[in-house]
């Protein structure tokens, strides 16, 4: 068995009672104690839950209960100062001598004690600084998928953690909650906190990462083109403020879904013109991948040896899959070499044809397959741009990404434009040494003007809204 002490830090007859708890766990084998202080200030409100949560009746510091550690169940109240004195005096022949000057210094002694472990405790507490991430339309089913990758240790690393904010609306709720618990469920070590939240005038408090996965269902039967870009222009006038206002100055935002992927982030680039346009993104990953599956089902390979298929464009639009510098590693044929070994994709593939008849309907049975699937590749997308964000992408390795347009491969200032770039040291950097061929920069030119129609479109929109706040 063991003894539980408990009283108010400041209390004289608590004093009294652990110096005694003390002398008997020092000259007895068998008597064990442990002792929680609590603070002047709580120690009423924590004295009734103790004794409603037990059953037990008792006003006064301190409180002192056995518990038998091998039986379970609730403990067995021993009561107040006397009743221990009474106790030790039967059980052990021992009564405390102490003298009233002494117990009022050692409760001193005690309160000083207990506010320096206080705030020693809340000094560690504050070192530990959970990333917090946030991310929108979380009923969606690639957040579902996203959770655990985020949790797990893998994207940021495994002595990170990690408080996860679920945000959509009322009519989500129950959804919201539902994740929240699952997630929980699973005690994830470096998932600090998860929650849900459905007020917007709090999105986005301290955030460190913001993932849009907000969509809007396309049927051009119902509505106009320009009618779904004005939807997404009124996310993002909601969105960017509120992130200016509430998250953190380098927040990192990144743009994903099925439709307007890179509309998302241009929008949110334009309304929230505070925020580091370095740090906006839109995810190309999902399109990457699909491609190279393709291919390596073409050539009868491991998809994961397919490298340096470029996204040019418009991710979840009009978009250009490059394969003029795409590599195969671990290709097998006549030819072979190291692991580190590789071949020119283009000079393996000898149909020719395919390449150049089929991949333009090959691109769109690739848009119609991400457009049904069920989550998991782009959180999976979404979850391996993160980590190369904050641990560089593979040494030498093409990932394609949208972001704010420069100038760079022609392509005009002010659009969210998916292009080459690699990523280290928590930066990334548009590889704008490589090569582009006429018949690609025709195409990229094709590419550009539909992104800045759109955007422009979305200007349009809003301005027809709110004439006087576009003057």
């Amino acid at each position: 068995a063991v003894a539980i002490f408990t009283g108010k830090a400041n209390c004289p007859y608590y004093a009294k009672a652990e110096l005694l708890a003390d002398y008997l766990q020092t000259n007895l084998p068998s008597f064990r104690v442990h002792k929680i202080t609590q603070h002047p200030d709580k120690w009423e409100q924590w004295l009734h839950d103790i004794c409603e949560t037990n059953g037990w009746e008792h006003s006064q510091s301190p409180i002192i209960w056995r518990e038998l550690l091998d039986r379970g169940g609730k403990g067995q109240l021993l009561g107040g100062l006397n009743d221990f004195l009474e106790y030790a005096q039967q059980y052990y022949g021992i009564t405390s001598m102490m003298l009233s000057e002494e117990m009022l210094d050692i409760a001193e002694e005690n309160l000083q004690t207990h506010l320096e472990i206080v705030k020693e405790d809340e000094e560690i507490k504050s070192l530990i600084k959970p990333m917090q991430i946030w991310i929108t339309s979380a009923s969606v089913p690639v957040c579902y998928h996203l959770i655990p990758l985020l949790a797990n240790g893998e994207v940021f690393g495994m002595t990170t953690e990690i408080s996860i904010h679920l945000l959509d609306t009322d009519q989500f709720k129950e959804i919201l909650r539902s994740i929240v618990m699952e997630a929980e469920d699973m005690a994830f070590p470096l998932l600090h906190s998860i929650s849900e939240h459905t007020k917007i005038d709090q999105a986005f408090i301290d955030a460190d990462i913001i993932i849009v996965l907000d969509d809007i269902l396309l049927n051009l039967e119902v509505q106009s083109l320009e009618n779904y870009i004005r939807e997404v222009s009124e996310i993002c006038q909601v969105y960017a403020p509120l992130i200016e206002k509430n998250a953190k100055s380098e927040v990192k935002v990144i743009s994903s879904g099925k439709t307007f992927a890179n509309l998302k982030a241009t929008m949110l680039r334009t309304y929230g013109p505070s925020i580091r346009p370095e740090n906006i993104i839109a995810v190309a990953t999902s399109w990457e991948s699909a491609a190279k599956a393709m291919l390596a089902r073409k050539l009868n390979m491991n998809t994961a040896g397919v490298k340096d298929v470029i996204v040019w464009g418009n991710i979840t639009g009009s978009n250009y899959i490059d394969l003029s510098h795409a590599k195969l590693y671990g290709y097998d044929c006549a030819i072979w070499g190291p692991a580190n070994f590789q071949r020119p994709l283009l000079n393996m593939i000898y149909d020719s044809e395919w390449i150049h008849s089929e991949l333009l309907s090959a691109q769109s049975a690739l848009s119609c397959r991400l457009s049904r699937c069920t989550g998991m590749l782009p959180a999976h997308a979404v979850a391996t741009v993160l980590r190369y964000w904050y641990h560089g992408s593979p040494s030498g390795e093409i990932i394609s990404v949208g972001i704010l347009s420069e100038g760079q491969f022609c392509i005009p200032e002010g659009i969210i434009f998916s292009m080459p770039v690699r990523f280290q040291n928590g930066n990334w950097e548009v590889m704008t040494g490589l090569e582009i061929n006429e018949t690609t920069q025709k195409v990229l030119g094709r590419l550009s003007h539909e992104l800045v129609q759109e955007k422009l479109v979305a200007l349009k929109e809003i301005n027809e809204m709110h004439p006087y706040e576009a003057e």
